[in-house]
């Protein structure tokens, strides 16, 4: 039974017996079986108080809950009386963090669609494998970002419709549409367990792995990680730099402040390490959300400006060395909130509040949760032994359509792909990726499609790429490199090279380093043996 009448995503999700088990052990978790997410978080903010005070603040405009949940209206009229989007319809969403992206995403999953974000780098050929599996629609994308998506669409007639958001007055944009509209639109009553979003994660065989998440999904992570280790209050602001296309992003910098009555701060232009702390001063921010290396490049400005009234830096996306943390703490005088979770999981499962943390350990399980450290069987293993990290919740991975359900849930848990140390006292010290998966500064690469992108260029014979550890990054791209006849292995390949990953996918996953080798290293079946290539 579902709300939708757009079965797509329901018809895709992995059989019953390859989902993980869901666990509602919390009094809190007891959700009803019929809810929205964004009913729950914006239109019932007014009887928690909320109503007018700050939700979305940036520059030029502050909009409290009241005013974010007529905008709200507006544009979810707009998606079903002007496209004629039905429960179920997915929408793609293309934009940078703002309060436009932020609206839309709300918009979207009010009226019953699924919300499908994407990543403002991407070029169009990585829109065009997500739009390939997701099947959107409609389109609401920045104006500053068409061109790409433009592209990807024009062999791809089923997404129909593409309507621009901080487009000012521009005829036919989100803004001049909603505008017309009448200010309020009831939220479509969806069931707990119709989907609300699908995140996409580049797995490490490149091609992308769409993750499913419920309304219940949603709200059952607000009830975790936030309600017992954040611990955000309505006075807070909140800022950071992850994308809102990452559910990194998206809890941190929308959901979670919005179930704790707080308000966030969008900025006009990314963000860069001393913009960011200049920021935390001039708003007042409370809270901030980015990845280790990002702390690391802000502490000499914190050191020099402050961090005024900053109370939590919350690090996640990568590991965080404690070299970084103790940076960090001697420059601001605050204590790290460090994080593990996964886009398969929505958000942070594995963390410590700053008054329990325990150097170099992430921390110790999430109220919610239970995690495990096991072999390669799924036995667990006795404390202080390295194995593989599997976990268990109110959340939990459903791929769409993807044979690869079948790795990352084995036995109803389900196992990140992470190499994890579990102490006598419960505290989780992280190893290494079990797989090939490259976390660069908080960004995930995907060797396999940035050797991909190598081959085709015509001076490439083979290639191989692989995470190197960076003091700076975590982890850098580096690229060997077997050349054609007749092409020079120099300094202009390299930036030949790198130029032309650039140009062909996101720009952070282009190799920083370029080794051009005679032969590469391989099994007498022809495999690829990434670990001799690692051994330098």
């Amino acid at each position: 039974m579902t709300a939708h009448t757009d079965r797509f995503v329901h018809d895709r999700l992995p059989p019953r017996e390859q989902w993980p088990e869901f666990r509602y052990e919390l009094p809190e978790l007891a959700l009803p079986d019929r809810l929205n997410l964004v009913e729950e978080l914006l239109d019932k903010a007014a009887a928690k108080g909320f109503a007018d005070r700050p939700l979305l603040r940036s520059e030029r405009i502050a909009l409290s809950y009241a005013d974010v949940r007529e905008r709200v209206d507006r544009i979810a009229r707009v998606l079903v009386e002007d496209l004629g989007l039905v429960p179920g319809n997915r929408v793609l969403l293309r934009g940078g963090n703002s309060i436009g992206l932020a609206l839309a995403w709300l918009a979207v999953v009010k009226a019953g669609l699924v919300a499908v974000a994407t990543m403002p780098l991407l070029r169009a050929r990585e829109l065009g494998e997500i739009i390939d599996t997701a099947q959107p629609s409609a389109a609401l994308c920045d104006a500053r970002l068409l061109d790409e998506l433009e592209a990807a669409r024009a062999s791809r007639p089923v997404l129909r419709t593409v309507v621009a958001f901080n487009a000012a007055d521009a005829p036919g944009s989100l803004a001049v549409r909603a505008a017309g509209k009448p200010g309020d639109f009831a939220a479509c009553p969806t069931l707990a367990d119709d989907i609300a979003m699908l995140a996409f994660t580049s797995g490490t065989t490149g091609t992308p792995k769409a993750a499913a998440h419920s309304h219940r999904d949603v709200l059952a992570a607000c009830e975790c990680w936030p309600r017992h280790v954040l611990r955000a209050t309505p006075d807070d602001i909140v800022v950071g730099s992850p994308p809102l296309a990452f559910t990194f992003g998206l809890g941190g910098l929308l959901i979670f402040p919005m179930w704790a009555g707080a308000s966030v701060y969008f900025p006009e232009a990314p963000y860069t390490p001393e913009s960011l702390v200049r920021t935390i001063g001039a708003v007042g921010a409370t809270i901030c959300y980015t990845a280790p290396t990002f702390y690391r490049q802000m502490a000499p400005f914190a050191r020099e400006l402050g961090v005024a009234r900053l109370r939590l830096s919350v690090s996640a996306g990568e590991g965080l060395p404690d070299a970084t943390r103790q940076l960090w703490k001697e420059a601001s005088g605050l204590e790290m909130v460090d994080g593990i979770g996964a886009t398969e999981m929505f958000h942070i499962f594995i963390s410590s509040s700053p008054d329990d943390v325990r150097r170099g350990a992430i921390g110790r399980v999430v109220p919610g949760y239970t995690a495990k450290v096991v072999d390669d069987d799924g036995r667990e293993l006795p404390r202080g032994e390295v194995g593989k990290l599997a976990v268990v919740g109110p959340t939990g991975c459903r791929y769409l359509a993807d044979a690869r359900q079948a790795n990352y849930v084995r036995k109803g848990w389900n196992h990140p792909g992470d190499a994890f140390v579990q102490d006598a006292d419960g505290y989780f010290i992280y190893q290494a990726r079990a797989d090939d998966m490259i976390i660069s500064a908080g960004y995930n690469i995907a060797g396999p499609e940035v050797e991909d992108v190598l081959l085709r260029h015509p001076a490439v014979a083979e290639c191989a790429v692989i995470g190197k550890p960076d003091d700076e990054r975590g982890m850098v791209v580096k690229a060997f490199c077997v050349l054609r006849p007749g092409h020079t292995a120099d300094a202009a390949m390299v930036r030949t090279l790198q130029d032309h990953v650039k140009a062909s996918i996101a720009p952070y996953k282009y190799p920083r380093e370029i080794e051009f080798v005679a032969s590469l290293p391989r099994t007498e079946t022809g495999k690829l043996q990434r670990f001799k290539l690692r051994q330098g």
